[in-house]
């Protein structure tokens, strides 16, 4: 196929071309100028609230629940969570729930908490499935959910938002290492294509070193819950702040390695979304403190 004008090939990526303009994008930025974004550049919301877990990092399922409520209320805009996701999905939609399942995987009061705010919302308990697994379960589907945990990931640099679906490709050795940089074609496929109909990022306790065994130096009490339907916008903010906190630990950059190719490769390759900050609105709400942006 011949390669449109402009488009960025995998050997563009395996070069280091998007490498170092996603090392420019993100270290350069003044990111005070970035939460400003202009009207119609893809929301980022990020609600976050100290009490979220205890002294031993347990979840706190009723201020979950609450930041929850906050999210769908302001991501969205309506007035209250039934309104925000009969907006998103409908009752007669399949919907599946997509959480992280190994390496700092998914809190289950999360995925419990959005299960049961959509049965609060009128959608049948029987509409709703775990859609984590091979691509028999997308195929069940006709709306996604994403649920990641936040974390940097030992085979492909960033294991958050992207890497989500990675078992929908049947084939999830074919993205590891350098072919990260290919993890958007799998939100491409006929069966995943427009079926996400919202993110939300488990960030309460994320990790931020890669594994392949979890390291408790490397994580820690963000206590966040971060949306958005733009899965590269998403991303990229993610992305900054396991960067952030890399840097806060090691008193200096600290590149992840490999590098996360995906994040730019999804935008400029596969159209999924923006890589570019100024493009991205990020609301903040709630506890300020180490909010890492």
């Amino acid at each position: 196929m011949k390669k449109k004008k402009g488009a960025l090939t995998r050997r563009d990526f395996i070069r280091g071309t998007v490498g170092a303009t996603l090392g420019t994008s993100l270290v350069g930025l003044n990111w005070s100028k970035v939460k400003g974004a202009a009207a119609g550049s893809s929301l980022v919301t990020i609600v976050r609230d100290k009490n979220a877990m205890d002294a031993g990092k347990n979840v706190n399922t009723d201020v979950f629940k609450k930041m929850l409520e906050q999210t769908l209320i302001k991501f969205t805009g309506e007035k209250s969570a039934k309104d925000a996701w009969l907006s998103l999905v409908k009752p007669s939609d399949k919907i599946g729930l997509v959480p992280t399942p190994h390496l700092n995987p998914t809190h289950d009061e999360v995925t419990d908490a959005v299960k049961s705010s959509l049965i609060d919302s009128g959608i049948p308990e029987g509409n709703i499935m775990n859609a984590q697994g091979g691509p028999e379960k997308p195929k069940a589907c006709t709306a996604l959910i994403g649920l990641p945990g936040l974390k940097a990931h030992w085979l492909t640099g960033i294991g958050t938002v992207l890497k989500l679906y990675i078992l929908y490709s049947g084939s999830p050795r074919s993205y590891h290492a350098q072919d990260n940089s290919k993890l958007g074609e799998i939100w491409n496929l006929p069966f995943v294509k427009n079926k996400t109909r919202l993110v939300l990022v488990d960030a309460l306790h994320p990790l931020c070193d890669k594994g392949p065994q979890v390291d408790p130096r490397y994580k820690w009490a963000y206590n966040g819950f971060i949306a958005a339907k733009d899965p590269v916008a998403l991303e990229t903010v993610c992305l900054k702040i396991i960067m952030n906190k890399r840097e806060e630990l090691k008193g200096e950059p600290w590149p992840l390695s490999p590098p996360p190719l995906c994040v730019e490769a999804a935008d400029k390759e596969y159209g999924l979304g923006t890589s570019k900050m100024e493009n991205i609105k990020i609301e903040t709400f709630g506890w300020k403190e180490g909010l890492l942006l």
